[in-house]
């Protein structure tokens, strides 16, 4: 056999090689990837989940609606949103789910999201800070705000404040934000460069700016963790894994398109990409571990950077700042 092959035309015996380290991979990452096992149902419990229009956010809405939730779909694409809350009550048989209009990267949309949720729901049991981006190019939204670090820590940042007072009332609660593996990608974080004031880098495989969003949101998931530590609030973080969303819809290079060619391969499927957000919103198991990292449905140890609390403090108070969260908002 050896033999027979070591005769092949050399492209034939490297795309066979490559077509072979492919197909272990796959078998690696389905072998490896976690599995909610909990059948908690979560009858009269309340969840948002932003960006559950598509993707991971849209598969845990259906989890979670199916275990007979209150699912708000916090989206900023209306359009895109009531046509996944069709899918999700005719797979869940659960008509109790919500679409509400949420730009993060707009502060007053966050705001007024807020402010509408606080208006009409009398609790909020499990918060999913669900949605992200991945764009190459700076962009600043209408807050001066760099649109990557908005969208994917500061407007959740906001928005986490915002509902804590309510989920603080409605404890045991659970605040689950999906950040990524990727933060350990980068070993500084400069905190006077959160908004790309100093310089850009978000090009290809180096996107600085994505990895300072998603070690942020580790690091302001462990400081609040440690403010609200015994006030029946849980706050975690995890990675999904890799996962074929609509995450690179606006990051057209060619490390991403590489990415796509190797989905079949390596990444997960939206469904398989949920488990863990669903883990950590149902599991009894997780009920009282609160500022830790997750994947694979299981706590992941990071790295010195990702772990440093007095950094936590200081990319917290510079949070506050960006987002002018004034002290009425502070609820902790």
């Amino acid at each position: 056999m050896l033999v027979y092959l070591w005769s092949l035309p050399l492209l034939v015996r490297v795309a066979l090689l490559v077509l072979s380290i492919l197909v272990c991979l796959k078998v690696h990452f389905k072998l490896k990837h976690g599995v909610c096992t909990s059948q908690n149902k979560m009858t009269g419990k309340i969840v948002i989940i932003t960006g559950a229009n598509t993707g991971i956010g849209k598969e845990t809405a259906i989890d979670l609606a199916k275990r007979g939730a209150r699912v708000i779909l916090a989206c900023r694409d209306i359009r895109k949103a009531d046509a996944a809350k069709d899918d999700i009550v005719r797979e869940s048989g659960n008509n109790d789910v919500i679409v509400r209009h949420l730009d993060l990267a707009s502060l007053k949309s966050v705001r007024k999201f807020a402010a509408d949720i606080l208006d009409s729901e009398t609790r909020v049991d499990v918060l999913i800070n669900n949605a992200g981006c991945v764009t190459t190019e700076k962009k600043l939204t209408g807050d001066g705000l760099e649109y990557q670090m908005q969208t994917n820590h500061f407007g959740h940042f906001l928005l986490t404040n915002l509902l804590l007072g309510l989920m603080k009332k409605s404890a045991p609660s659970r605040i689950i934000n999906v950040s990524s593996t990727a933060y350990s990608f980068i070993w500084s974080l400069d905190v006077n460069n959160l908004n790309s004031e100093l310089h850009y880098s978000g090009y290809s495989f180096y996107n600085m700016v994505y990895y300072y969003s998603k070690i942020s949101q580790i690091l302001c998931t462990r400081h609040l963790a440690s403010l609200v530590r015994d006030s029946g609030v849980t706050v975690n973080c995890l990675c999904p894994g890799p996962v074929k969303t609509g995450i690179f819809r606006n990051a057209n290079s060619w490390f991403f398109i590489l990415l796509g060619v190797l989905y079949p391969f390596i990444f997960k499927t939206p469904k398989e990409g949920a488990e863990t957000s669903i883990h950590l919103a149902v599991a009894d198991e997780v009920a009282n571990v609160t500022g830790e990292f997750f994947s694979d449905c299981k706590i992941n140890k990071t790295n010195k950077l990702a772990s440093d609390l007095g950094l936590a403090k200081k990319v917290w108070e510079k949070s506050e700042i960006y987002v002018d969260l004034k002290p009425e908002e502070r609820h902790y």
